[in-house]
Formats: structure tokens, sequence, C-alpha cells
């Protein structure tokens, strides 16, 4: 994959996806650590639900400390893996206290340092909280990567992070970071793709593939 070819994939996501913005709601760096921390494996979608009455309750970290784990676990139960998180969250709170004066920090080491935050989510948190540009790869951005020959398909998340980086300008990591999202959740999908009316297909291997398998003729009728 070369500049010139990243180029018009980045122009051609722009036209079909303008405006995508991160979809998980928050107010606040701390707000938006949490919502982060409970999609790993969960639609933004039903964290959204889950956290419209969590951030009532809880505002500081502080307030996630001054409640059993066990009605923390209850609070997101209808997260995936919400004991896991609830634990992350309270053991997050606690160093946030401890360390930032109950502040989320602004770097990305201190960011990766608590419990249940990775590098995708620290790259979330630095780019839409502190307006540092950025590009986490979920698994929408690394599929598209991947059918799109940014990236091998062999390569880990981070390897398709490092190329998106030299490939994309540093100005627009975080703008594409969401357009791809957008492009991987809405058109690109992981189980039924809409290959037959992308854009990219001329330039996209995958698409390629799938429009040569696609539509089989059984009596009379079109079969997928």
């Amino acid at each position: 994959m070369n500049k010139t070819k990243m180029r018009y994939i980045l122009d051609e996501i722009a036209k079909m996806f303008p405006d995508a913005h991160c979809e998980l709601n928050h107010r606040n760096p701390f707000e938006l650590t949490i919502a982060v921390l409970l999609s790993a494996q969960c639609t933004d979608e039903t964290v959204n639900r889950v956290t419209a009455t969590l951030f009532e309750k809880y505002n500081k970290p502080q307030d996630y400390l001054n409640v059993p784990l066990e009605e923390l676990e209850n609070d997101i139960r209808r997260i995936g893996l919400f004991r896991n998180k609830a634990a992350n969250i309270q053991k997050l709170s606690r160093i946030l206290i401890d360390k930032y004066e109950g502040e989320v920090p602004a770097s990305h080491e201190g960011l990766t340092e608590l419990p249940g935050v990775g590098r995708k989510t620290a790259n979330v948190v630095m780019s839409n909280a502190f307006d540092v540009p950025a590009i986490a790869v979920d698994t929408h951005v690394e599929r598209v990567s991947k059918r799109l020959a940014v990236a091998k398909p062999d390569d880990s998340v981070l390897e398709v992070e490092k190329k998106l980086m030299k490939l994309v300008p540093r100005e627009e990591w975080t703008l594409t970071h969401h357009r791809l999202i957008f492009f991987g959740r809405y058109h690109c999908k992981a189980q039924s793709p809409k290959c037959e009316i992308c854009p990219l297909l001329d330039i996209c291997p995958e698409g390629k593939r799938r429009m040569k398998k696609a539509p089989v003729t059984k009596r009379g009728g079109a079969v997928s």
C-alpha cells in the first residue's frame, strides 16, 4: 500500500461518512475511559444504554469505590465480562485517586497503566478527550485495513496501527479512526459487507474475491 492509494481510500470513505465521530456517550475524560473499557467485546449501543444510568449514579472515581463490588457488577450486568470490568473500574478508580488526584492522566503511559485500559482504549481517550492525534485499532479498523490490503492478514493490531500511522497524515489520525470505524460498522460489515455498492471495490482484494463468489442462480432466482 502506498500513500497515493491510501489517500484515495481516505477521500472515498470521507465522502461516505463525513460526520463520523465517537459514538460512546460521555461528558469528560473519566466517563470516556469507563465507556471505552466497557465497550470491549460489546457494542457501543449497549454501552450507551448502560452508561445512561451509570453516569448519573457515579460521577467521579470515589463514587465507584463507595459501593460494594457486587452492586457495581449489577449496574453493568448487561455488559459482556461485567464482573471483570467492574473489578477493573474499582481498581482504576483507586489508582486515579491515589496517583492522579482523581483525574484521568493525559498521557498514553499513564492511561495504559490503569487496569482494563489497553493501547486501544488509551488511544481513544488521548484522541477524543485530550485532542492528541491517535489511531485506535478496534475490530472494525483492523478488519477494514486487512480487507483493503492496507495491512497483511496476519498483522497484529499494533502492526496495523503502525502501518496506518505511516500512511495517514498525523493531523488526520483521529478523524480517520472514526471514519474507518463507521465504514466497518455500517458498510464493510463482518458478515455481510456491501461490496456490490462499495466505491472501493476496484482496489479491494477481499471485495473482488467476494463478488466472484457472490450470486449463483438456482431455479431462476438469485441466491447469495
